[in-house]
């Protein structure tokens, strides 16, 4: 296993550990339909508490309806959290988000303060986190934001997108690092009051299935590259094949190497990506790297039947993640992100035939003669933006000679 080979090898330059932990049930669930149906049937059954973290709660018709069980349960004396970003959040009318807090419901903005204007890198780093824990029994983590999560591009398709149900010892980490976010925030806002003592219930270390899983984080205190470790360590040491799928890859130099050298000793390397443009400057940006990878021998899909939000990989036919984590620097370097790494053939077998029918369904293949057609003006376009980016993490307080390579240590705020 991934994890355990690592150990034994590990390298300065990578220093991410993979400890899975075993007797876990991870569910895998594909877009919003099956994700929010689950949420609300968790919500409904909780009996505690409920710690929910999302980048984008929307005032829609999935907004309302969790909006609406996260209150059931307030109203029936269950303890309920929810943390959503400033920015990411921005649009939910503070009509809804006080009607959550009349019910009970405590509802916590993590750096509510944005700005058009500024770029600073406190207003960059965004808490980008997909997870919901209910009971200490049950958790979820994924890439799944709250909203209807329609084609934003003018078609009625759902976004093309995943999550994971877990059950199992693994569930203490998550919701570990559920209460350590909230209460940080909540100091922050300076509202102690908000910080529960829940210490009398513990956090369930039963056995519910036979898979082998890791909780992982990125942050800017001691987890700023662990997710990115982890798909180094797999990378490195894959053997037959890999599967990408990221909504916005722009990984950095030690990530694209670890691919291209993949390639070069005969691992089948296969990324899908993004082929709507919902973000122009990272579309653009990341079609600076497919010459390279095109010339490595690495097979590029981009996804059209509806917007990519995935954040996913499947690697050797037995490992396998699932996460909020985009491949590209604001992920990389910036956002507080979560990312579950299952070890289990079972799932990834699960995993890879999704990603294959979407591939072999919805998407189209990028090759030589494509990228030969583009104009100077396309050309041009990409590698502007990729400047573009650079720009923006090096203002962020990253140098630009670093991105997206090793960040520069900076101070350890959230």
């Amino acid at each position: 296993m991934f994890g355990k080979r690592h150990r034994n090898s590990e390298k300065k330059d990578n220093p991410a550990v993979t400890h899975m932990v075993p007797n876990n049930q991870i569910t895998l669930l594909q877009n919003g339909e099956a994700y929010f149906q689950a949420l609300e049937t968790a919500l409904d059954r909780a009996m505690h508490d409920i710690y929910l973290e999302t980048y984008i709660f929307e005032d829609d018709g999935t907004g309302r309806r969790i909006a609406e069980a996260l209150r059931r349960a307030a109203v029936r004396g269950v303890k309920t959290h929810l943390l959503i970003d400033g920015f990411g959040s921005i649009g939910l009318p503070k009509s809804m988000a006080d009607g959550l807090e009349a019910a009970g419901v405590m509802v916590l903005k993590f750096r509510p303060k944005t700005s058009p204007w500024t770029l600073r890198r406190r207003r960059l780093r965004r808490l980008h986190r997909k997870i919901m824990v209910v009971d200490r029994k049950i958790a979820f983590v994924g890439g799944i934001n709250i909203n209807d999560g329609m084609d934003s591009l003018g078609q009625p398709s759902m976004r093309f997108d995943y999550a994971v149900s877990v059950q199992g010892p693994l569930v203490k980490a998550i919701h570990d690092s559920a209460r350590r976010v909230w209460s940080r925030v909540a100091w922050t806002r300076l509202r102690p009051g908000r910080v529960w003592d829940n210490a009398r219930y513990t956090p369930s270390t039963e056995p519910a299935g036979l898979m082998q899983a890791a909780f992982l984080v990125r942050n800017n205190i001691r987890n700023r590259r662990d997710i990115e470790g982890a798909y180094l360590q797999a990378i490195e040491q894959a053997q037959r094949e890999i599967i990408l799928a990221n909504a916005y890859f722009l990984p950095g130099l030690n990530f694209r190497h670890a691919l291209v050298a993949a390639a070069g000793r005969g691992v089948r390397v296969v990324l899908l990506l993004q082929g709507k443009m919902d973000h122009p400057l990272l579309h653009y940006a990341s079609h600076a790297l497919y010459r390279s990878f095109l010339d490595a021998g690495i097979e590029i899909y981009e996804y059209y039947k509806s917007l990519l939000h995935a954040k996913v990989a499947v690697i050797d036919g037995h490992w396998a993640t699932v996460g909020s984590s985009n491949l590209d620097p604001f992920s990389l370097l910036l956002s507080l992100e979560a990312n579950v790494v299952i070890d289990d053939e079972g799932f990834a077998k699960e995993l890879k035939f999704s990603l294959e029918q979407a591939m072999e369904a919805g998407s189209q293949r990028i090759g030589e003669n494509n990228w030969r057609m583009q104009t100077i003006g396309q050309r041009l376009a990409s590698w502007l933006s990729y400047g573009g980016v650079r720009f923006m993490i090096g203002i962020a307080g990253y140098a630009p000679g670093k991105l997206p390579g090793r960040a520069v240590p900076m101070d350890h705020s959230a």
